[in-house]
């Protein structure tokens, strides 16, 4: 595999070419692209890269998603920027009114924290559903939110725990609420220079939350998803594997203002026939979805109205 430099940055990057087998044989329907691929040492570095190469670099820190993706040709870009290893990326900080989760944390580093336990237990609760151990040490949460995934949990997480993304590009660092993030099927309002590189979650002292899902197989992308969080009359539902994007339930959640009643538990359930798009695929209907998403409501936010529940 020849290699050689790509650029000329203050600290130069590992650049080699990647070339796909032609052995004779070997078919080529599951082997990436030719492209090109560097580490940049400093996360500077990395977006200086990322503007001077546009539409045709791609950024790769865990690449749980984006791998298979190369692989199977449904994306080829032409340069593979790596930024993994930046330690710039892997903080978990823990401030005055929220915590920061830095872009590059994996799940697994998530997962074993104390102050994501304490400060955001929703997030370690849904990662222990997300697929099997060897994908939970290499994929980042930065990964799965820029990639937006319907279908993943934590986008859901991100917005029923009503976080802020930060993104770093040329022109600075900048905070984007997260009701404005994700904006369609795998879309977010990331512009093509900049990067994730951190995650806010507001710190919120009593809140309870909730997470559930339905899965035909532990490890696999969730029929339906769950993931809540707030207190009365600031209750925040988000859905996922319900459509194009991770969607907060509104009105259900409005059903729920004036506390978690079995009351308000159905009445919430009734609302999400207008919180969640009609999405039909090959794993339900949309009827089954709106079910099972009910289904969901009632068996997560079940036990807060019955405290001996939470025991059981």
């Amino acid at each position: 595999m020849p290699c050689g430099r790509l650029s000329s940055l203050t600290v130069p990057p590992i650049s080699c070419v990647v070339r796909k087998n032609n052995a004779p044989g070997v078919g080529t329907a599951v082997k990436a692209s030719s492209l090109n691929y560097v580490r940049p040492a400093s996360l500077a570095d990395a977006i200086v890269l990322l503007a001077r190469h546009g539409d045709e670099a791609k950024l790769i820190a865990g690449g749980q998603s984006l791998l298979p993706a190369l692989n199977l040709r449904l994306s080829a870009p032409a340069l593979l920027i790596d930024i993994g290893r930046l330690p710039e990326l892997k903080t978990i900080q823990l401030g005055p009114t929220h915590l920061r989760i830095g872009g590059g944390c994996t799940y697994a580093a998530l997962m074993a924290n104390p102050d994501v336990a304490r400060h955001a237990p929703l997030i370690a609760r849904a990662l222990a559903d997300v697929a099997h151990p060897a994908i939970r040490t290499r994929g980042t949460i930065g990964g799965s939110l820029a990639n937006a995934d319907p279908a993943a949990e934590l986008p859901a997480c991100a917005l029923a725990l009503n976080a802020t993304i930060i993104a770093e590009g040329p022109a600075g660092r900048r905070a984007i609420p997260v009701d404005a993030f994700f904006t369609g099927l795998f879309e977010t309002a990331l512009a093509a220079d900049e990067v994730l590189v951190a995650v806010d979650i507001p710190l919120q002292p009593g809140a309870r939350w909730a997470f559930a899902e339905l899965a035909r197989r532990s490890g696999d992308y969730a029929m339906v998803g769950l993931a809540a969080h707030g207190m009365p009359g600031a209750l925040r539902i988000a859905y996922f594997s319900v459509g194009a994007v991770a969607v907060l339930a509104r009105r259900a959640a409005s059903a729920l203002a004036g506390g978690v009643s079995g009351t308000g538990i159905e009445a919430a359930a009734k609302a999400l026939a207008e919180d969640l798009p009609e999405h039909a695929d090959l794993q339900a209907s949309a009827t089954i979805r709106l079910h099972l998403a009910r289904v969901l409501l009632r068996r997560a936010l079940g036990a807060w109205a019955e405290p001996s529940r939470l025991a059981a």
